[in-house]
């Protein structure tokens, strides 16, 4: 094991928002303030809320201010938890101010063709739009996360280079932002790629302030996400189950499953603040309320390993 390779690691958890933002059948309000309540009780210290977007472009997200109400009517008991929610423009950050919103996340793109479908901005525009998003929210004391999409691939151009994706991380940096999430949009990346942006956006920002956010498209998000603790990253996005997929990216699947990158960490004995178990029962739950299996592979492992020992018990009883 790298000495580089932190004794412990801030899981980002982004399952109620990029987790559901996807998903065909609306949640309700009641199962996504239950949900996050499992989350919290599970350990989870950072998670995304929602989005203050547009109902008609993201539909699952258009009660994000209903769970900001909710948190602030004790329904959603954050305790020491932070909770984080994605603004693209003034309007929305007047909704997250509106709703006693302490953190949120803004976000760009590399390449210039997901920018313009994602949130119909060229790349130099939107870093403008978020400079001005920052300024604002800096003067009402919220903290600002940047997110950075299609770092490795695009959808619509293809691949991207390491030089072309550093420059626009560089700049989402320079604008203020406490934080950048690296991320992986279609899930195209490999360890070695990830090594060619991660390790000279760490040497320019800093650990702190460097996130990576991985698909699992390719089934190499967490091969990706062990070389970027070698590296010397410290914080990770995850999705519990596994949930998640960009509307505006075609063939893109979910993110890291919380499940999977927690098996991980607990096995090389890197803290997380976690229960595994606890996040496990939150996911099975989730996926019996949606009515759909949910990826997670650690989750699979474990849901069969339950099965087992029920059907162990029956017969004992029977028997």
């Amino acid at each position: 094991m790298s000495s580089k390779i932190p004794s412990r690691v801030q899981v980002f958890e982004v399952g109620a928002r990029d987790g559901l933002q996807n998903e065909v059948c609306f949640i309700s309000l009641q199962t996504k303030i239950e949900f996050v309540n499992r989350l919290i009780k599970s350990g989870i210290g950072e998670l995304e809320l929602g989005a203050f977007v547009r109902p008609d472009r993201v539909p699952q997200m258009r009660d994000t201010d209903s769970l900001y109400k909710a948190v602030q009517d004790k329904e959603i008991r954050l305790g020491k938890t932070r909770a984080w929610a994605l603004v693209p423009n003034l309007i929305g950050l007047q909704r997250a101010i509106d709703s006693k919103a302490k953190n949120i996340a803004v976000f760009t793109a590399v390449s210039e063709s997901f920018n313009r479908q994602n949130i119909g901005m060229d790349v130099s525009h939107s870093l403008k739009v978020i400079s001005e998003i920052v300024r604002e929210a800096k003067k009402h004391k919220i903290a600002v996360r940047g997110y950075v999409s299609t770092v490795f691939g695009c959808p619509f151009e293809g691949k991207v280079s390491p030089k072309q994706a550093l420059r626009v991380i560089e700049a989402l940096s320079d604008l203020g932002v406490n934080q950048v999430s690296v991320g992986d949009t279609i899930g195209v990346a490999t360890p070695k790629s990830v090594e060619a942006v991660v390790r000279p956006a760490l040497r320019s920002l800093g650990v702190k302030r460097i996130a990576v956010h991985f698909h699992d498209t390719r089934g190499t998000a967490l091969a990706n996400t062990l070389r970027s603790l070698e590296l010397g990253v410290q914080t990770v996005d995850s999705s519990a189950g596994g949930l998640g997929g960009c509307p505006y990216a075609p063939g893109a699947t979910g993110n890291l499953a919380t499940e999977d990158l927690i098996y991980m960490l607990d096995g090389m004995g890197v803290s997380s603040g976690i229960d595994l178990r606890e996040l496990c029962e939150t996911s099975l739950w989730l996926s019996a309320k949606m009515n759909r299996p949910i990826t997670s592979r650690y989750l699979s492992a474990y849901r069969a390993s339950k099965s087992r020992q029920i059907g162990r018990r029956q017969k004992s009883a029977i028997g």
